[in-house]
C-alpha cells in the first residue's frame, strides 16, 4: 500500500472531500471559485481557532499566545485571533492600524522590526501600545525623541540576537551577524544606556532565534535560553521585567516527509519552564509571550487556481493556471528555499481511485520562476478544472510580487462558521 502523502493527510485532518470535491470550512471550493472568481485565497477560521486553542492548551500556565500579524495581516484574520483572546505582534504602522481595526487593544500589541520609520515609531507611541522592541542604537534614540514629544517614557524591550546555543528552525535567526536586535554579548551595555534615558522605560526582552521550527525539544531549549537572558537582564536593571517575548518560529509541514510539530511534547516540557519562571522573583511577575503567525494561520489557507491549458513538452506534463508566483511566491520556491520543493498541490475535484502522474503546475507569468509545483501527483486535468495549493494561509499574498506583469489581484474569502466573508469588500 503506497505511503500516505502529506496532501492526503492534510485533506483528511483539515479539509475533507465530499463526492470527490475539496471543501474548506464545510464549503465547496468549486462553489466558492464560481462565486468569487479565481485565483482565490480561502481562509478557514475554524482551523485558525483550533490551532490557537491547541497551542494555548499546550503552553497553559507558562505563556500567552499572541498573533504575529505579518503572517497574514488581513483585519478579518486578525479579528479571529482577537476573539480567541490573542494579543498581536506587529512590524509596521500599517499592521498596527490593522490590529487596532480588528479590535486588539493597544495594551496587547507589541511592535518589532529592524528598520522602523519615524512614522512607525510615532504611530506606536501615540497609540500607547504595550512595548516597542528596540533593534539598534539609532532606533533607541528615535523612540526616546518620540517619547519626549509626547511627554511620556516609552515602554521598550531589548530584542536580543542570541548566541549560537539558541539556534534552531529552518531559517536560523540567531548565533550569527544579524540585522535583528542587539548581540547578546552587548546586552549589559545596551541595558545601561536605555536605563540612562529618561524618555525610555525598559520593560521587556525579546528573543527570536529561528522560524519554521518543527522540533519541540529545540523550541523548549530556546524558551529556556530566553528565560536565562531575561533573568540576566532583570538582574542588571535591578527589577523584574514586565514582558518576556520568546518569539514565534513554530512551523507547519509543507513538504513530503515533514512531520507536524508535536504539541504533546511541547506540553510535556512546559511545566518545568513554568515552575522555573514562577519560582524566580525576577521572572514571576512578567507576562511571557509567544507570538507565532505561520503556526496559527498557515494551515488554514488554500490557494485555488483555474486551469487554462494542459500541454506536453518533451515528455513532461504542464498544467497552466491563472494563479502563480505573483500571488504565492512561497509556493514557487522563491521565498527562502534553497532546494526547491513542492507545497502540497491537489485537484479540487478528483474521482476516487483516479490515476495520478507528475505534473508541473505553472502560472501565467513570462518567467520560468512562475512554477507552483514541479512534480505534483495530479489526475488528468483540462482547461476549466481547479487546483488547490494547501498550507497557504501565511506568507502568501502579502509576501508576493503582486505588481509583476500587471495581473489583477486574487479574491480572498474568510469562511467562518459556514459563512463566506469577502475580504476587502
Amino acid at each position: 500500500m503506497p505511503e500516505e502523502t502529506l496532501a492526503e493527510r492534510l485533506i483528511a485532518e483539515n479539509l475533507g472531500r465530499r463526492d470527490g470535491v475539496l471543501h474548506a470550512g464545510g464549503l465547496d471550493l468549486r462553489g466558492l471559485a464560481e462565486r468569487h472568481g479565481t485565483p482565490l485565497f480561502v481562509y478557514d477560521s475554524g482551523l485558525m481557532r483550533r490551532a490557537y486553542r491547541d497551542l494555548s492548551r499546550a503552553v497553559a500556565g507558562f505563556a500567552r499566545v499572541y498573533y504575529s500579524v505579518k503572517a497574514n495581516p488581513r483585519p478579518e484574520v486578525i479579528r479571529v485571533f482577537r476573539e480567541e483572546g490573542a494579543g498581536a505582534e506587529v512590524a509596521s504602522a500599517a499592521e498596527l492600524r490593522a490590529a487596532i481595526a480588528a479590535g486588539v487593544p493597544p495594551e496587547s500589541i507589541l511592535f518589532a522590526g529592524p528598520g522602523k520609520s519615524d512614522a512607525d515609531i510615532a504611530a506606536a507611541v501615540a497609540a500607547g501600545i504595550a512595548e516597542i522592541h528596540l533593534e539598534n542604537r539609532e532606533e533607541a534614540a528615535r523612540v526616546a525623541e518620540a517619547g519626549r514629544r509626547h511627554g511620556r517614557a516609552v515602554a521598550v524591550a531589548i530584542r536580543v540576537n542570541p548566541g549560537a546555543a539558541a539556534q534552531g528552525g529552518a531559517m536560523r535567526m540567531g548565533g550569527k551577524p544579524s540585522p535583528f536586535g542587539f548581540d547578546e554579548e552587548e546586552l549589559d551595555e545596551v541595558a545601561d544606556a536605555i536605563e540612562a534615558e529618561p524618555a525610555l522605560r525598559l520593560t521587556g526582552l525579546h528573543l527570536f532565534a529561528g522560524t519554521q521550527g518543527l522540533s519541540a525539544p529545540t523550541l523548549l531549549a530556546q524558551w529556556a535560553y530566553g528565560l536565562d537572558l531575561a533573568e540576566t537582564l532583570a538582574r542588571r536593571i535591578g527589577r523584574p521585567l514586565e514582558t518576556i517575548d520568546l518569539g514565534g518560529g513554530l512551523g507547519i509541514p509543507y513538504f513530503q516527509g515533514d512531520a507536524a510539530l508535536d504539541l504533546g511534547a511541547l506540553e510535556a516540557g512546559v511545566p518545568s519552564l513554568a515552575a522555573r519562571a514562577a519560582s524566580d522573583p525576577l521572572l514571576a511577575p512578567a507576562r511571557i509571550v509567544l507570538e507565532p503567525g505561520r503556526f496559527l494561520v498557515g494551515g488554514a489557507g488554500v490557494y485555488v487556481a483555474r486551469v487554462r491549458a494542459v500541454k506536453l513538452s518533451r515528455g513532461s506534463r504542464f498544467v497552466v493556471t491563472d494563479g502563480g508566483m505573483h500571488h504565492h511566491l512561497a509556493a514557487s520556491g522563491n521565498l527562502g528555499q534553497i532546494v526547491k520543493r513542492d507545497f502540497p498541490v491537489v485537484a479540487v475535484a478528483e474521482k476516487a481511485g483516479a490515476e495520478r502522474s507528475p505534473a508541473a503546475v505553472v502560472g501565467p507569468l513570462c518567467t520560468p520562476l512562475d512554477m507552483l509545483a514541479r512534480a505534483a501527483p495530479l489526475p488528468e486535468l483540462k482547461a476549466g478544472d481547479l487546483v488547490a495549493v494547501l498550507q497557504s494561509g501565511a506568507y502568501a499574498l502579502t509576501a508576493s510580487p503582486t505588481g509583476f506583469l500587471g495581473h489583477p489581484p486574487p479574491a480572498e474569502v474568510l469562511v467562518d462558521a459556514g459563512r463566506e466573508i469577502a475580504i476587502g469588500a
